[in-house]
């Protein structure tokens, strides 16, 4: 042992999101014997660590929570009000933090509102739960075993989406809105029932899948697996060009140590897992390249005539204080159609776009649609050997422009949104709103997945970094196509891949 940390791992794992909750729990499974150490540099902000906050019912808890997720800039303000993202203000939402500076360079569009969270859980102590599966040219076409890997990261997530059934709202929109989408469309592309990390207890209560989910019993109660928070990981350590093992800053001490290990898996987001590449001297030529954001276009309606088919219906029994109204609907990403529909009712929204309707709660709708990147390399996150952020590490700076393309996608999602919002019922504003670029918290790309070390990919198809042999990436980053869905269900898909790779060398 080196103080608080083991002095020699089988396996470190950077991060504790969802993708490094996912490396856990397969080598937890197909490698029993294993030691696994999984290192994030946030706190606890959740009991169990990694769980989502909106499962905390207290207000109060809940809001320290976030607070505590937001690194750095903890004390800055966050969105909590409606119309305060259409105000102008470059704020975060509660949980997360925002660049502090080279968000945008001189004459580009760059990522003004780009954020993180720094908790044990990561991100996916924060978001939406959507697990939508990609479709078309969504899909990653070199991976055969795509959909296998698809189910096993929905069984890790706890996927559902019959969670709001009971919901005398929810049938309602979808069937308003298949009216004006599903003529033409495949089956599988109509309006449907969005697949969701949340399932429902026997006394009716919602919980909502973060990182505990993920990492199950298997992990929790496997006494070869360690979780340390506030342990920042400052350099992957390599030997003769293979993974020797980690350093890593306690941040309740300030001391730092190194750790041996046998695996490296860099889990955090596209952001901060090239950073630490970078700041390890591993600089693929695609690192930080391809970065791929999703502009999102909101609206924000009324339903008509369903005052009578609301009564009655509360947030009784729900510890989250979500109501029980129209849930979440999905309308999937066509190639004719280059963007990815997410309609769900006001307070399951993480954006607040309206003031809620007292006379009948659950009638106000958010409707937002996610365009797909016109993906280019250069498009990208790049470091500083000079500057340094909060902690101590490579300060990053976003080179990001948008093309022709993106300008005629975003128009025609504009105009699509409102044919969808008049549909459902009547707008409150008869304009739609982009939100500022960063907005999505869906970044890609930066550690992109690719079947030969050409320039133009950061690792192979097992996630494994190229020219950096037991150095794995996990995470958003590592999605290698131009997408409009939620990233989530792809990137645990991915991870699953690379820790079966990971767990048969262990069993070798």
């Amino acid at each position: 042992m080196t103080g608080r940390f083991p002095g020699l791992v089988d396996v470190a794992i950077v991060g504790s999101g969802p993708t490094g909750a996912a490396y856990a729990r397969i080598l937890s499974e197909s490698a029993p014997g294993a030691t696994i150490a999984m290192f994030e540099a946030g706190p606890v902000v959740s009991d169990p660590p990694g769980a989502h906050v909106k499962n905390i019912a207290d207000l109060e808890q809940r809001g320290r929570a976030q607070r505590a997720s937001q690194g750095p800039s903890s004390s800055a303000e966050t969105v909590t009000s409606p119309g305060a993202v259409k105000a102008g203000q470059r704020s975060g939402r509660p949980g997360t933090h925002l660049l502090e500076r080279g968000y945008q360079a001189e004459g580009e569009d760059g990522l003004p509102v780009a954020a993180m969270s720094t908790n044990v859980g990561g991100m996916a102590s924060h978001w939406t739960g959507a697990c939508p599966r990609p479709r078309g040219s969504e899909r990653i076409t070199f991976l055969p075993d795509l959909d296998d890997l698809f189910d096993e990261a929905e069984r890790l997530l706890g996927v559902t989406t019959d969670a709001f059934d009971g919901s005398p709202f929810a049938e309602i929109v979808r069937s308003r809105l298949a009216a004006v989408v599903d003529e033409g469309r495949q089956p599988e592309d109509r309006v449907q029932r969005m697949p969701l990390a949340v399932h429902r207890r026997d006394d009716g209560n919602l919980v909502w899948s973060g990182s505990d989910v993920v990492l199950g019993r298997a992990s929790t109660e496997n006494p070869h697996f360690s979780l340390f928070p506030e342990a920042l990981v400052t350099r992957i350590l390599l030997d003769d060009g293979r993974a020797a093992g980690v350093s890593v800053r306690d941040l309740q001490t300030g001391d730092t140590v190194d750790i041996a290990a046998r695996f490296v898996v860099v889990a955090g987001d596209a952001i901060r897992s090239p950073q630490l590449l970078w700041a390890s001297g591993i600089r693929p030529e695609a690192l930080g390249r391809w970065l791929n954001d999703q502009a999102q276009i909101v609206f924000a309606t009324r339903l008509r005539d369903v005052a009578a088919a609301g009564q009655g219906v509360e947030a009784a029994g729900n510890s989250t204080g979500l109501g029980e109204y129209s849930g979440v609907t999905w309308v999937p990403f066509t190639d004719e159609q280059p963007f990815h529909g997410q309609v769900m009712q006001l307070d399951a929204s993480p954006v607040p776009l309206a003031e809620d309707d007292p006379v009948t709660p659950g009638s106000i709708v958010g409707l937002g649609l996610f365009c797909a990147k016109d993906l280019q390399a250069s498009d990208r996150v790049e470091f500083s050997g000079d500057d340094v952020d909060a902690y101590g590490m490579p300060v990053p700076s976003i080179r990001y422009t948008l093309t022709d393309r993106d300008r005629e996608v975003f128009a025609r999602a504009a105009e699509r949104i409102l044919v969808l919002g008049r549909a459902v019922g009547d707008p409150l504003d008869e304009r739609s709103f982009r939100m500022p670029l960063g907005s999505s918290l869906h970044y890609q790309g930066t550690t992109r997945m690719g079947v030969d070390d050409d320039g133009e990919s950061v690792c192979d198809t097992n996630s494994e970094v190229w020219g950096a042999a037991g150095v794995h990436v996990a995470g958003n980053g590592v999605i290698p196509t131009s997408t409009a869905c939620n990233p989530t269900l792809t990137s645990v898909a991915l991870a699953v891949r690379g820790a079966r790779h990971i767990a048969a060398q262990l069993a070798g």
